[in-house]
């Protein structure tokens, strides 16, 4: 029994020997650069697209297992311009191997210098990223094995790493069939502290089209929050000299339904400068070019693969502040409902400038190419409302204080109800000159022609504050009073001219119509036609009541 155990342990001893001193002298002994054609030829069918590495290439196995090498390319495909789809100048590994046994992985570099990636679209509309699919499809019937994955714990032990790093990479980005190009350089990454037990520390910038990109934070501890469900991060954002953005919050259930709860905040920033900085013209000519210069961004965010959620949200935008709250679920047939409170606006500043050029009734209204071939060809296609009809909306805007076409507008209450392709505004309502305004709107689409109405009743407003600031014109006075009614189907303007109809009355008490002295005139013929002393007071005919139609 003790001369079995004795060989034993001697042949295992023996075993552990053999296996040490492979380790040791293997890498020493064979000839990495006998296998490196091989290796390459191997790459490149793999691939589709040529494949090189450069003559330094070497492996290790103790006490660090480990693979460097440099001036790596891997070519594009047949039809693309440039040579090379990826390059690296250098990169190096190491990685312990007995801890693997027990899943214990442990890092001491790995550091990626000068990665190169072209992208590329060409005029025919292929692209050069797209590798060749050599999985062969499962057969009818076959089920595709898939992996199990665990929703509380990990598939290694522990994790270790010394220095990760990548430097001075670069993405570029062609289009030819757009004529674009983009480049993101100088791109760095560098982890730090990373473990299971620890936040793992990151940085990352970068050069986006001459313009710098910095993201910076903390992620984890991962061993932690993956056991409760939960890994916190607190990242924050810094691009183009004008662009800061936090987010802290936790990254919920990865391994079973990822989601995401966070709190967003993007100070201020000028929407304006951004576009510059990018070289771009902004996106809108608008009537007063200081609007679109200050935004800021704040809000509580959920989300995951079934629904969406933003809470507390505030966002500024020059002198508006919009309160608001929306909620997102079943993507498939989308249920929406949102709150939004505006504290005031001036739409007229935000729309594009007046050309100042009037067409005058003789002149035609020359149409576009386009609309020509439209013309020529027929109608056009039909718009497809399916997604409309799929859309469930329940959803309120209050506005405290509106400008729109100069006019004064208060209290803005509007609610917006939808189901089943039926859109029902309702109600509608706000304050303007005294008076108030209510009404109530529906819009149909559950068929392929869309039927709309809408009913307006006004109440006791000033009709001549109002006609002063919406056509600078003092013609009328009065108390305001109205009642429309208005139908409509289609959705082209010369579908709506035809069908549209409808009704209304028009009154106004206890007015006047200014620049006219009907009654002086009917007194004193002298004054009508000024041939009497001229009083300093406006002529104007004052009336009891005014009805239309």
């Amino acid at each position: 029994m003790n001369k079995a155990l004795k060989w034993g342990v001697i042949i295992i001893v023996s075993v552990v020997v053999i296996i040490i001193a492979a380790i040791l002298i293997i890498p020493r002994v064979v000839d990495v650069q006998k296998y490196k054609p091989e290796l390459e030829k191997k790459i490149a069918e793999a691939s589709g697209r040529p494949f090189s590495v450069g003559d330094d290439l070497r492996f290790s196995l103790f006490p660090w297992a480990g693979v460097s090498f440099s001036d790596l390319h891997l070519g594009n495909v047949k039809g693309f311009e440039e040579k090379d789809f990826v390059k690296v100048k250098s990169f190096e590994a190491r990685i312990k191997l007995l801890p693997l046994l027990s899943k214990d992985i442990q890092v001491k570099k790995f550091i990626l210098n000068e990665p190169r990636m072209v992208l590329i679209k060409n005029k025919d509309g292929r692209v050069n990223w797209k590798l060749p699919e050599k999985t062969p499809k499962p057969k009818k019937g076959e089920k595709v094995p898939v992996g199990e994955i665990s929703g509380t714990g990990l598939p290694i032990s522990d994790l270790w790493v010394g220095d990760f790093s990548i430097k001075n990479g670069m993405v570029l980005w062609l289009d030819h069939s757009a004529g674009t190009r983009k480049q993101v350089s100088d791109i760095n990454l560098t982890l730090q502290e990373v473990s299971l037990d620890r936040p793992v520390q990151l940085k990352f910038s970068a050069v986006l089209d001459k313009q710098p990109l910095l993201m910076q934070g903390s992620i984890g501890p991962l061993r932690k929050g993956l056991k409760e469900g939960t890994v916190s991060m607190d990242l924050s954002l810094k691009a183009l000299n004008e662009l800061v953005i936090r987010l802290k919050g936790a990254l919920e259930n990865l391994a079973v339904n990822p989601g995401v709860e966070l709190e967003l905040e993007v100070a201020e920033f000028s929407p304006r400068k951004m576009m510059a900085a990018l070289g771009q013209t902004f996106f809108m000519a608008t009537a007063d070019p200081k609007v679109l210069n200050r935004m800021t961004l704040n809000a509580h965010v959920q989300a995951n693969s079934k629904q969406v959620s933003v809470s507390n949200g505030i966002l500024g935008l020059d002198e508006s502040r919009l309160n608001f709250s929306m909620k997102a679920s079943d993507f498939s047939k989308p249920a929406v409902k949102f709150d939004l409170n505006l504290n005031q606006i001036n739409l007229d500043r935000y729309l594009p400038p007046k050309s100042g050029k009037k067409l005058s009734a003789e002149q035609p209204v020359q149409k576009s190419k386009s609309q020509k071939k439209e013309s020529v060809a027929g109608p056009t296609k039909e718009t497809d409302y399916t997604p409309l009809r799929r859309l469930i909306l329940d959803g309120q805007l209050k506005i405290d204080r509106l400008v729109a076409n100069k006019a004064k507008i208060q209290d803005v209450i509007l609610k917006i109800h939808a189901k089943n392709g039926i859109f029902n505004l309702y109600p509608l309502r706000f304050n303007m000159y005294q008076g108030n305004v209510s009404g109530k709107a529906m819009l149909n689409v559950t068929k392929d022609v869309p039927e709309s109405n809408i009913n307006l009743t006004v109440t006791k407003v000033e009709s001549g504050p109002l006609l002063s600031d919406v056509f600078e014109k003092d013609i009328l006075e009065g108390v305001m009073q109205a009642n429309v009614t208005l139908g409509m189907a289609g959705d082209d303007p010369e579908l709506l001219k035809k069908t549209l109809n409808g009704n209304g009355e028009l009154l106004f008490n206890d007015g006047a119509i200014k620049g006219i002295d009907l009654a002086g005139m009917v007194r004193n013929v002298q004054a009508a036609f000024g041939l009497a002393e001229k009083s300093d007071q406006k002529p104007k005919t004052d009336f009891a009541e005014l009805k239309a139609p």
